[in-house]
């Protein structure tokens, strides 16, 4: 089966300092992390301000579909039950 996002839901994971979605695989499920300091290399303003966790989440959201796109790229290499998605995904 192919990787759906078809929970819209994400939260900020405090402790590993990325935000936090799931994907699924027919039953299996995908967690996925995406480093705040690739959601800040894509917004200059974040950059500038003291980011919250409100902004990240106000950010991942309107980052959703080139992130889902890297996720799917990164899922179709090499299955896993979780992933991080860092800065160096988005180039």
């Amino acid at each position: 089966m192919a990787l759906a996002f078809l929970n819209q839901s994400r939260s900020f994971d405090a402790a590993r300092n990325a935000v936090r979605f799931v994907g699924h695989d027919g039953m299996f499920q995908v967690l996925f992390f995406i480093e705040v300091d690739a959601l800040a290399k894509s917004d200059a303003a974040s950059q500038r301000t003291e980011p919250s966790e409100t902004n990240w989440l106000s950010l991942f959201d309107a980052l959703r579909n080139s992130i889902q796109d890297v996720a799917h790229k990164a899922y179709s290499y090499r299955r896993r039950a979780f992933y991080t998605l860092t800065a160096a995904d988005f180039r």
